[in-house]
């Protein structure tokens, strides 16, 4: 069915039931999360397969499996067969593991049990303010993860994978051609500047992040052979940001932030860039009035999210003109890219 349809049948669904279908969303939510944790869309990417094959693959119980699949093919994941088989949509698809716009890490993060632990204290963060991860359990997120390093690792490559799609789509729709030394603040593991490098042989690059952060992305780096155009630097961003960049871009990193610690980091970059550079934020940006398009809802549903998570927040670009005018800096342009969730880079200068 396609989008058009979908929607259309949304409209032509009776308020109650579409009521019910809202409430009841997290059926599928996990539905999705137990397809993914077993890997059945890996078993899939061959062809159909029936469900006892699927249940032998997975080591499940073949009549419950059934139960399971039927739910996510009547949401589009899979598609049901003649004769008991399920073989795989282009949504389904996507929850592949090792291509290159596979989310099932961001299922496995966002579908699992901790962040679904942490969107039970919902109505405390919608009562109060504070942050529900924090709330439920003890500690904020970056914390939690510092001490549990199997959740920090599904994180790690939930992000990756986004970063990995949203990557090309900025390389693509910014021309950072005109700079000499881009700075990457937050970089993370390099596949940002890495793209960015890539599509602009000319520039060079730095990587700056916690110590752990960097010496990961040293190495990554070095597999992609930029090396020798890219430099590694490691410290706290709100602590100090490096000097000697024509421009410097985070990507994803303000939105962690309420507006007290999004200004500190942006007053370092303020500091640390001449007179004629350039802040690049690679963002969603929040429409002034909500509608029902699939754009809408993905921004004020991650607005959500931050709530819940980090205690950050997305962002109109109202917001943004007041975060880059507290910091020393004027919005000069939104360019929007192609990246499938909707992310723009905010193009700002010194004031």
């Amino acid at each position: 069915m396609s989008a058009q349809d979908q929607l259309k049948d949304m409209h032509e669904t009776p308020p109650p039931v579409a009521l019910y279908l809202m409430a009841t969303g997290h059926y599928v939510s996990q539905a999705i999360y137990v397809a993914a944790k077993l890997g059945i869309a890996d078993a899939l990417k061959n062809g159909p397969q029936t469900c006892d094959e699927l249940a032998k693959i997975s080591g499940t119980h073949a009549p419950s499996l059934y139960r399971l699949l039927r739910v996510l093919a009547s949401v589009g994941v899979f598609v049901e067969l003649e004769r008991n088989r399920f073989g795989l949509t282009p949504i389904g698809a996507c929850l592949r593991s090792g291509e290159p716009d596979s989310l099932r890490a961001m299922v496995l993060m966002f579908a699992g049990e901790r962040l679904q632990r942490a969107w039970g204290g919902l109505l405390h963060s919608v009562r109060t303010g504070e942050t529900a991860f924090d709330h439920v359990f003890g500690a904020g997120l970056f914390p939690y993860l510092a001490q549990n390093p199997e959740a920090a690792v599904v994180f790690d490559e939930a992000m990756a994978s986004l970063t990995t799609q949203l990557s090309a789509a900025v390389a693509a729709a910014y021309d950072f051609s005109r700079f000499g030394t881009l700075v990457d603040v937050g970089g993370g593991h390099g596949a940002l500047i890495t793209a960015i490098l890539k599509a602009s042989p000319t520039l060079r690059g730095m990587l700056f992040d916690l110590p752990h952060v960097a010496e990961d992305a040293k190495k990554r780096l070095e597999v992609a052979g930029l090396t020798g155009r890219c430099t590694v630097v490691a410290g706290d961003f709100f602590a100090s940001v490096p000097s000697g960049g024509d421009a410097y871009i985070l990507s994803r990193v303000i939105h962690d932030w309420d507006d007290d610690r999004s200004v500190a980091i942006l007053k370092n970059c303020h500091r640390a860039m001449g007179e004629q550079g350039k802040l690049l934020l690679v963002e969603l940006v929040l429409p002034a009035r909500v509608d029902q398009s699939a754009a809408s809802q993905i921004a004020v549903e991650f607005d959500l999210t931050m709530l819940v998570d980090t205690g950050g927040r997305e962002r109109t670009e109202a917001e943004f003109r007041a975060l880059f005018e507290a910091t020393g800096f004027r919005l000069t342009r939104i360019v929007p890219t192609h990246s499938p969730f909707g992310y723009s880079v905010i193009e700002g200068m010194r004031a």
